[in-house]
């Protein structure tokens, strides 16, 4: 007789397990450590709003390309594992309630990946400095260009979908996510979970999935 399937359970990152954007917080980081990022910044703003009524993504992209301006592949990810390393020591800066959760499914013989819009580097930096072993990223990746990484794969929204196919993964039973950029993801899971979602955010969710979420408060 078969051994039966261990169930498939999904996290999102940001807002699940760590409070924040984790992405944001390198960039912002990157900006501070170097003031001639900022001037290049300032000097780019007519553009940044040029851009911004045409798309958001477009102005958050340019910023990343002068916060990673001069970076290879190997300096990126020198600089990534090392603000991993800082954030980990942060206080308050996990959801406690989110990590017991993740490690309660790993006892219990679930396959547990994290499915997140950071960057790949980062996400994992972060997650083997809580100690995290055994996991499954799925994130955003960046590749070498001319003048510093950029961006290859943003892995939000519907991407995750395809993402987790593209891993071998058809389907899952739990997912937690905490908004509107996990629907798709949270659409295919035969338990939907949101996390610290405002009683706004769980109607608009749940009338997207067409069903009932199961609401957490995590802290």
């Amino acid at each position: 007789m078969e051994a039966a399937s261990p169930r498939v359970v999904l996290f999102d990152f940001d807002g699940v397990l760590i409070r924040g954007d984790s992405f944001y917080q390198f960039m912002r980081e990157r900006y501070r450590r170097s003031p001639w990022r900022c001037a290049l910044a300032l000097l780019c703003s007519p553009l940044l709003l040029l851009q911004r009524p045409f798309s958001r993504r477009w102005p958050m992209y340019t910023l990343v390309r002068i916060a990673l301006l001069g970076l290879g592949e190997r300096r990126y990810q020198v600089a990534a594992n090392a603000f991993a390393a800082t954030l980990a020591r942060r206080p308050k800066q996990f959801c406690r309630d989110g990590l017991q959760a993740l490690r309660r499914h790993q006892l219990a013989g679930d396959r547990v990946l994290v499915v997140t819009g950071c960057e790949q580097t980062l996400a994992s930096g972060i997650l083997q400095q809580l100690g995290l072993t055994g996991l499954e990223v799925l994130a955003s990746q960046l590749r070498p260009g001319w003048f510093g990484m950029r961006l290859l794969r943003h892995n939000v929204g519907p991407r995750k979908v395809r993402s987790l196919s593209e891993h071998g993964v058809g389907a899952w039973q739990v997912a937690y996510g905490d908004s509107m950029h996990d629907v798709a993801m949270l659409k295919l899971a035969a338990e939907a979970v949101l996390v610290n979602g405002t009683p706004a955010l769980c109607k608009k969710v749940e009338k997207a999935l067409g069903r009932a979420v199961t609401r957490v408060e995590w802290f």
